[in-house]
């Protein structure tokens, strides 16, 4: 029963879904937004992007303080196979460290689940548009480490746009179906994951982009009923036309989710 108590802190941890929400042709639903958007590269362009996360929570249960440091690394590379498609693959390094009264109780890193994902923005008209993302992730994390679910799991993103003169909008709605190796897994985690989020920004100045994002997803612990909710702002600038650079704060609007977290990436296309 330890082992599957570890278990469950560590998976929440570990979640690549956060990390499919970096594709875009401009700054729209770039890195550091959650919620992405229904840009895409454009027929033979690419985009490449390295972005981390750097989280911190705490909760006390029956008397214990459990405290969690969660990191993330991804790469990711989109490619657009059409004017209206991207191909996005991405593969994540996480780093977790689950401590209970000081005492360090779970300790792991290494790569996580690869995903596969092929955006599709099937409308637009104005400056409206809409767009759908299915993916999948590969077992390529190690299941007894925590660091991956250990079987293909997949999922499917709706996507809502509406972009303004010098700022936007955006709107998902997610749902993911995990499928676990280890019986301990699938006891203590839910299979079914929905998520909605909305993302706006507004352009300062031509480089400066100011972002703001809110969200919420379901709890994937069994034992909570209670859905992870977060606020996030930041910022994009745009060293040079293809060269991006970002950086946000993300706050826990509930228990449930992380207290704190940094996200930074760069984006380059070419």
């Amino acid at each position: 029963m330890k082992i599957i108590r570890r278990l469950r802190y560590l998976r929440p941890a570990f979640t690549v879904v956060i990390l499919s929400s970096m594709a875009g042709s401009t700054a729209f639903g770039a890195h550091p937004l959650i919620t992405d958007d229904t840009g895409t590269q454009g027929k033979g362009k690419f985009q490449m992007e390295m972005n981390g996360e750097d989280a911190r929570g705490k909760e006390i249960l029956n008397g214990v303080e459990r405290r969690k440091d969660t990191q993330k690394f991804a790469v990711i590379l989109s490619a657009g196979s059409v004017n209206a498609v991207d191909i996005v693959v991405g593969v994540p390094w996480l780093w977790s460290r689950v401590k209970e009264n000081g005492t360090t109780v779970s300790d792991g890193s290494g790569v996580g689940d690869a995903s596969f994902e092929v955006k599709w923005r099937f409308f637009e008209r104005g400056g409206f548009s809409l767009g759908v993302k299915p993916g999948l992730t590969l077992p390529t994390g190690n299941e007894k480490k925590g660091l991956g679910n250990g079987r293909p799991s997949y999922g499917l993103t709706l996507i809502a746009t509406q972009e303004f003169e010098r700022s936007f909008l955006h709107l998902n709605v997610r749902y993911a179906r995990n499928e676990f190796a280890l019986e301990a897994d699938r006891e203590s985690n839910r299979r079914d994951l929905w998520n909605g989020s909305v993302a706006a920004g507004v352009k300062i100045v031509k480089p400066l982009t100011l972002i703001a994002n809110i969200g919420a997803e379901t709890n994937g612990d069994k034992d909570s009923n209670t859905w992870l909710a977060f606020l996030l702002g930041g910022f994009i600038y745009s060293v040079t036309e293809n060269l991006d650079v970002d950086l946000g704060i993300k706050a826990g609007l509930n228990s449930s989710e992380d207290d704190l977290a940094v996200l930074a990436g760069v984006a380059w296309r070419f």
